[in-house]
């Protein structure tokens, strides 16, 4: 029985395999004006996860490997809060 369903498998079409990823997959500009323009640019890059990126901040290495939802909490750390004016 294993070897006939072995041979329906193989004899079957090929299943269809997601498409390669690109080398950036997403690239995030931040444009700060608080207390003077300052910008910030991330490039995500493709890992060895599907699911994860390589994080380069403004030229520089931030992580290796790091999912969305961590890099959305970093980008929230980093920004500093502002008290408000009244």
């Amino acid at each position: 029985m294993r070897a006939a369903k072995e041979r329906k498998r193989l004899e079957g079409p090929a299943p269809d395999y997601p498409s390669a990823l690109p080398e950036l997959r997403r690239k995030i500009i931040i444009i700060d004006y608080d207390f003077g323009e300052q910008r910030y640019e991330m490039d995500l890059y493709r890992s060895n996860r599907r699911d994860c990126y390589k994080v380069v901040v403004d030229g520089k290495v931030w992580r290796a490997r790091m999912g969305w939802s961590n890099i959305l909490a970093g980008i929230r750390k980093s920004l500093p809060r502002v008290s408000a004016f009244d």
